[in-house]
């Protein structure tokens, strides 16, 4: 399939022994771009989970869109073949300018414009276009090395081609995020791909260019330096102003730690309150309110402390504010908590205004943290405890679906002492009524007796929990007789909330499963527009 004077054997039986070296470099270019493109890939993906949090639907919307893009781009790059070497130096151009941009544009579009999901989509196709001219150009410039048979040069190109999607996919989570950040990571990367696709054509194939062709792309790679340069200066100034966008208050504190975007913001003072409102946000999402979190966590952790509660479990809770409630009972001998997320311990560790708020409980010596997968670490506990405070995520995405399943609450049971509570935080009855009473079947389908509770907490609205016993036999919703001083809860509070309106009453919905994760369909759904 040799379509023109081969660059490098040209020159007779004196070049031959040159032909290896310009094949290998033609592979090297391939293994190279190969680990670009997967990269690019994942961090939309990653991207969109940080933004969106649906990150099984985000990784469809990316892989489907960027591989029906590779088809039409390998189509497209059909009448580029005779000028296959130029051709492919301006497409690793500006696949380098585009790929390197790619999570700054669509940072910008999310934080600004409203218009996420059409420039997602827009930009995996731009970038599966290019990625998808690679292999049909890159097979024209290697036979016209040494014209060799097509199985064998497609053998060797694939097998280039998937080694280097396997650095690529190595790399991104565990060198590109953690070394230089997503905003980085992709203006890196878009750099060696550029220097990779210039490299190859301007050495080995460089009797293919033409004066003009090298001027342009001379031109064209100085531009597109300047492009990746200033956005590397800029990108941290720029996600600065971005993350602001996207919250009400000032953001005084945020970190992308290896799971998730942490983001602490505190308000000028609010009409009515003597103090500033302190907010933590994970992934996007409302954790807590200084205003109001006492509510919350005396709802959540009150109830479930009436009985045996000498060793207490917490599920999720990084930040300290349920650990304080339950450390007001002096005859506590252990908490246990099981957050996944470290940044977000040491956080409420280490914040003065966070270890105000939470009362320094995570330093208790009765407290014990361990930064692990609260379901992994379940199936291999061999403690029981009096007490425990599923106080976990919302399930909005993939990663915390799970913790919502029966499956999941089996797990519990099997660490429950006898005579042990547990308590669930479940969403809001009013906003999320499917969610919530989902939930409420999946722990009884996992052999729990269930008391459904909510309470109004302003900055999240009517908020719902879940008391729950092993057995047939329901807890009975009381504070316990030594309760200390609350400011919210009281004996007709905490009767009142068992109560349910008639348009909020109990959904005849079925449990979530790991298989069947109904509760994600239903937070998803329900939530959305709020």
């Amino acid at each position: 399939m040799s379509t023109g004077a081969p660059p490098v054997v040209d020159g007779g039986t004196e070049a031959r022994p040159h032909w290896r070296l310009a094949r290998a470099a033609v592979l090297v270019a391939v293994f190279v771009c190969a680990a670009c493109g997967l990269v690019y890939e994942l961090a939309l993906v990653a991207l969109g989970s940080y933004l969106i949090g649906d990150t099984v639907g985000q990784a469809s919307i990316v892989l489907g869109v960027m591989v029906f893009a590779m088809g039409v781009g390998a189509l497209v790059a059909k009448p580029l073949q005779s000028r296959a070497a130029a051709a492919f130096a301006v497409i690793e151009l500006t696949l380098a300018l585009l790929g390197g941009l790619s999570v700054l544009g669509l940072y910008a579009a999310f934080a600004w414009l409203d218009l996420y999901g059409p420039a997602l989509v827009g930009t995996a196709f731009v970038l599966g276009l290019l990625i998808g001219a690679e292999i049909p150009l890159l097979m024209v410039m290697l036979q016209r090395i040494r014209e060799q048979a097509a199985g064998s040069a497609v053998a060797d190109l694939f097998a280039a081609d998937y080694v280097g999607a396997l650095l690529g996919g190595l790399a991104f989570p565990f060198l590109l995020i953690p070394v230089f950040g997503q905003l980085k990571g992709a203006l890196v990367v878009g750099a060696v791909n550029a220097v990779a696709g210039l490299a190859l054509v301007c050495t080995v194939f460089r009797r293919e260019l033409s004066r003009r062709a090298r001027l342009v792309l001379g031109a064209g790679s100085v531009v597109v330096a300047l492009c990746l340069g200033y956005a590397w200066v800029t990108a941290a100034d720029f996600e600065v102003t971005a993350r602001q966008q996207l919250y009400r208050d000032p953001v005084v504190y945020a970190e992308r730690s290896r799971y998730q975007e942490i983001v602490l913001t505190r308000s000028v003072r609010e009409v009515g309150h003597a103090d500033t409102d302190l907010r933590l946000f994970l992934n996007g999402d409302l954790q807590f309110s200084s205003v109001d979190e006492y509510r919350y966590h005396e709802a959540l952790v009150h109830p479930a402390m009436r009985g045996p509660r000498g060793d207490v479990l917490v599920l999720g809770a990084g930040d300290g504010l349920a650990v304080r409630e339950i450390l007001r009972y002096p005859d506590v001998r252990r908490v246990t908590v099981v957050d996944l997320d470290p940044a977000v311990v040491a956080l409420a560790s280490t914040v003065p205004q966070l270890r105000a708020l939470n009362g320094g409980s995570l330093d208790d010596p009765r407290v014990r943290v361990l930064n692990t997968d609260a379901f992994g670490w379940l199936r291999t506990a061999a403690e029981r405890f009096d007490v425990v405070v599923a106080d976990l995520p919302d399930p909005d995405e993939t990663a915390t679906a799970k913790l919502y399943t029966v499956e999941f609450y089996a797990l519990i049971r099997s660490v429950l002492a006898e005579q042990g509570r547990l308590v669930v935080q479940s969403g809001s009855p009013y906003f999320a009524p499917r969610s919530y009473w989902s939930i409420d079947a999946s722990v009884r389908e996992a052999g729990f007796a269930t008391v459904p509770y909510h309470v109004d907490v302003p900055s999240f609205g009517d908020w719902g929990f879940l008391l729950a016993t092993a057995g047939t036999v329901p807890p009975v919703l009381e504070l316990p007789a030594d309760a200390p001083r609350l400011r919210f809860l009281d004996p007709d509070v905490l009767r009142a909330a068992a109560a349910f309106p008639p348009d909020r009453a109990r959904l005849n919905v079925p449990p979530s499963t790991l298989l069947q994760p109904r509760v994600l369909d239903y937070a998803r759904t329900e939530w959305r527009g709020y």
